[in-house]
């Protein structure tokens, strides 16, 4: 892999322009923290050299100064609202978010329930974050959110929520996912804390869009792609461009509601900090990109992924279409389309070839593996056997599962299990493989090969089944597949 951005900069740099913000707010500094804060593949992937946990090490450098606050709205715990990429919903993650942290080091001092309205569902979740020696505050709805500023700054307003208690400088505030209230739990905390005579700051960090590159550099293209369910735009942030003649990129949400928050900021503070939205963001990501060329293309072919990703969501009616046409038209003005992503040509050729679903590999080196349905396999277990072969450098001629292993299963699944469909799944295939392994060397050599297909590219001509997508997700493969959607004869 090309390596277009140094981590190591980035780490020192974002690091020292925080403590930089806190030291401009009296010592106290209130930071909303957008994106995942660690396992963020999709920075990785557009920034190669961008380690997933990148955000994370970062903060542990200021981990004997900070504390953090996760926000949840009660409406999602009451809806059992879902974390689709983990499958598990928001109060779930709530839990699982403080056990990660406080396992890496940081303190999760307290969560926030936002817009409370007596939802019967919170007492529950309270009591086991409390159990947990998690401290639980309660914000309730504001009317005329977020445009009567007169009200919302007032003691029927942000004085109405429990003031949060913190000690430390700086207060991360976090969110299993959007829609949370992580904004409004930091202009609540501004409102309590100049109440009580401390002149506590707010800053925002959000690693995309990058406010110093190009407002159509393929990185901020990318990360449109990565929103288009979310319908979020990239554009100039007007009020910085006013502000000071230089061309900034922001996000819509981020501009429509600066006015708001402006006005929020003056009712507090009597004046704003702040003279744009890109003022109020401490991301330092964009100075720390070392080769852009690699990041661009890196970020082409993120945004031909995200275009099968939303066929595949319309497909199985978790989208609208126009989420498609939106990465579509993203594509174009990338210039790129699925054609420039290899995998792609690469597995079409071989379902014509052969008639049947193929997928195809590309390994680290360049290579690319195929493989196809057959048998006893479907296309994904297929070239995930082929690629390990290569990978262990054994002859393509050897099973590397015996049929009598295979067979039973078979039977399993046919007779015993209801499945219509006899081939292995790979899962299924690892399971088999690894008992191969106890007596076979060949087997146990591609065993050991798994932990390089990390990164690796594939694509498939069929739709998959959650088995083979969650395998492809653990291995770290960047998947794509077609669709009815996608494929265009």
């Amino acid at each position: 892999m090309r390596i277009g951005f140094d981590n190591q900069k980035y780490l020192t740099m974002q690091s020292q322009h925080i403590k930089e913000r806190i030291s401009k707010f009296g010592d106290k500094l209130y930071l909303e923290f957008g994106g995942k804060l660690f396992d963020d593949y999709h920075a990785s992937r557009v920034l190669p050299g961008f380690a997933p946990d990148s955000k994370l090490q970062m903060l542990l450098q200021l981990a004997d100064q900070a504390e953090m606050i996760i926000s949840i709205n009660a409406d999602d715990i009451e809806r059992n609202k879902v974390r689709h990429d983990l499958g598990i919903t928001y109060d779930q993650d709530v839990l699982r978010l403080i056990g990660v942290y406080r396992d890496k080091g940081l303190n999760v001092s307290s969560v926030v329930i936002t817009q409370f309205k007596g939802q019967k569902s919170i007492s529950g979740f309270r009591t086991r974050l409390e159990a947990a020696g998690v401290k639980v505050y309660l914000h309730y709805p504001i009317a005329g959110y977020p445009a009567n500023v007169d009200f919302i700054v007032s003691d029927e307003g942000y004085g109405r929520n429990e003031y949060v208690e913190t000690t430390q400088p700086l207060v991360i505030v976090t969110a299993p996912g959007p829609g949370s209230g992580k904004m409004a739990t930091c202009l609540s905390q501004l409102y309590h804390e100049n109440k009580r005579g401390v002149k506590a700051g707010y800053a925002k960090f959000e690693t995309f869009p990058i406010w110093n590159l190009p407002l159509k550099h393929p990185v901020n293209m990318a990360y449109e792609a990565a929103t288009a369910d979310l319908h979020d735009v990239n554009m100039i942030d007007p009020f910085h461009l006013e502000a000071y003649g230089e061309t900034t990129v922001n996000y819509n949400r981020d501009v429509e509601i600066f006015p708001v928050l402006a006005a929020i900021f003056e009712g507090i503070y009597g004046h704003c900090p702040y003279k744009s939205p890109t003022d109020m963001g401490v991301n330092m990501a964009g100075n720390c990109i070392c080769d852009d060329e690699a990041c661009q293309e890196a970020s082409r072919q993120e945004i031909i992924r995200r275009y099968f990703q939303s066929a595949n969501r319309v497909a199985l009616d978790d989208a609208s279409s126009e989420e498609v046409y939106i990465q579509e038209l993203l594509m174009k003005q990338a210039k790129v389309d699925p054609s420039d992503r290899q995998v792609v040509g690469k597995a079409r050729a071989i379902r014509e070839q052969t008639g049947n679903e193929a997928a195809a590999m590309e390994l680290d080196d360049g290579q690319v593996v195929t493989g196809k349905t057959t048998s006893l396999l479907g296309p994904c277990s297929s070239v995930l056997l082929n690629s390990v072969k290569v990978l262990g450098g054994i002859n393509d001629a050897i099973d590397l599962i015996s049929p009598t292993y295979i067979e039973p299963v078979q039977k399993l699944k046919t007779q015993y299990l209801g499945s219509r469909n006899p081939r292995l799944h790979t899962d299924e295939v690892l399971i088999a493989l690894s008992m191969c392994a106890v007596t076979d060397p060949n087997a146990a050599k591609a065993l050991k090969q798994l932990p390089k297909l990390r990164g690796c590219q594939l694509h498939v001509t069929a739709m998959l089944s959650n088995a083979d997508l969650q395998i492809c997700k653990k291995l770290g493969i960047e998947l794509t597949n077609d669709t009815a959607i996608t494929i265009k004869e």
